[in-house]
């Protein structure tokens, strides 16, 4: 029968996860909120970010093979996951660090190494962010024809040139706003030659990693933040405007050379789907936890507990099995083990992953919904957890692409592919399994 008890491995991410998130981010929001500027509330999150990196947290979303300790993905969708459930602001920053370190973790060469290194020491706080979005946006970055990515790059003697503008790349501008310990940047190469031998827009499409010693050498200006977004949710996030000027990069930081950007790009969103699930189950936890208690405490002026009421329990049902049954047991790690095993098809993989970002991220607003509705106007008072719970998730469909413009175009496209096998996700047996 299918098993869907964890490993050891995945038992102990589940345990030391847990206890950090309980013993160490829940009181991370009652610290940051108190703050009226949003950057301001980012940077006095910065403790308890140093406590993730010193429990290992960071480190255990890189690959033991890279001096990491993570075995698989479906332990970082674990980590995620309790994570979330105790503050998603401090989750993003610590799982944004994650998602940035992703690239190099799929380019992995040895002359990498000292880009790596100092996110596997569990000490201070580096942070790393994946660059991608811009204020044009970027549903349709790979389109045939259109302008595609404007930030761009091409090369002036050993060196690269990036220039353009990005928002929305959590953690991109570091604790000082200087720029993140590590930045990989997805632009588009301008260079002459390689223009005239691209066929598609794939073909100039390249990342370029930055650091704070390359802002540093650069003249004055090469890297400013514009504007610190004022989010309606995640308010303890910093994913701020920024502007690259004539920045100046050594060979050496070319991490994908024009023309294998793309693909790395898509798979590093293609994992991050699937733990976009896992974040999403992780607020359901926290807004199925904040309305149960509730409503098995509050008589809202009648003789019994409101959740003794079928309208109010239905809720809190419906609330149980798109956390239990749907978001967590089945497409968050089932997307994430498929995605994890080398045996597993591509296609299958992502069609999972997709599945879970789109249905999950849409469970977690419902959820937050259904649980206003059961605790009615109270509900409504900033001093309950449900208002925020709905502005953190209300972000679950948009980012990390959107779940219209991007993810269900994705899926769209799988669906719609020659061959296409709609039950391959569950395993298609080619011989009777009884016959030796």
């Amino acid at each position: 029968m299918v098993d869907f008890s964890l490993s050891k491995s995945e038992a102990r991410v589940q345990y030391v996860a847990r206890k950090f998130a309980v013993e160490t981010l829940t009181a991370a929001r009652s610290i940051y909120s108190t703050h009226e500027i949003y950057a301001k509330r980012f940077q006095v999150t910065r403790p308890f970010y140093k406590k993730a990196v010193l429990a290992g947290i960071i480190k255990a979303q890189i690959p033991t093979d890279l001096g990491g300790t993570s075995t698989n993905l479906v332990e970082i969708a674990i980590l995620a996951e309790e994570l979330y459930a105790i503050d998603p602001s401090v989750s993003l920053t610590i799982l944004g660090t994650g998602l940035g370190l992703t690239p190099i973790i799929l380019a992995y060469r040895p002359e990498l190494e000292e880009f790596l290194k100092p996110f596997l020491l569990q000490d201070g706080d580096p942070l790393a962010s994946l660059v991608f979005t811009e204020p044009e946006g970027c549903a349709n970055w790979l389109e045939d024809g259109a302008p595609g990515l404007q930030t761009i790059a091409y090369r002036e003697g050993e060196d690269w040139i990036l220039n353009g503008e990005k928002t929305w790349a959590t953690n991109c501008a570091g604790w000082d706003f200087n720029g993140a310990d590590l930045q990989c940047v997805v632009c588009r190469c301008t260079e002459k030659d390689v223009m005239a031998k691209a066929t598609c827009p794939e073909d100039l499409i390249m990342i370029l990693l930055v650091t704070p010693l390359d802002i540093e050498r650069s003249p004055g200006g090469s890297f400013q933040v514009l504007r610190h977004q004022q989010a309606l949710g995640h308010t303890g996030v910093s994913g701020p405007h920024v502007k690259y000027t004539n920045l100046r990069l050594p060979a050496k930081n070319l991490l994908c050379p024009p023309g294998s950007g793309a693909a790395i790009v898509s798979a590093s969103f293609g994992m991050s789907a699937a733990l976009v699930g896992a974040m999403s189950t992780g607020i359901q936890r926290a807004i199925f936890n904040a309305a149960l208690d509730f409503c098995k405490r509050e008589t809202r002026g009648g003789t019994a507990a409101i959740g003794n009421h079928q309208s109010v329990a239905d809720l809190l049902m419906n609330i149980k099995m798109r956390t239990e049954a749907s978001s967590t047991r089945y497409l968050t790690w089932k997307a994430t083990h498929s995605m994890s095993k080398s045996s597993s098809g591509q296609m299958d993989s992502l069609e999972l992953a997709m599945e879970a970002k789109i249905f999950c991220s849409e469970a977690a607003v419902k959820s937050a919904l259904d649980a206003i509705n059961a605790v009615g106007v109270s509900s409504y008072d900033t001093s309950l957890p449900f208002s925020g719970l709905l502005n953190d998730a209300l972000v679950l469909p948009i980012f990390d692409g959107g779940n219209i413009g991007v993810r269900r175009r994705t899926l769209q496209r799988l669906l719609m592919a020659k061959g296409y096998d709609a039950w391959a996700t569950i395993g298609t047996a080619s011989s009777d399994p009884c016959v030796d």
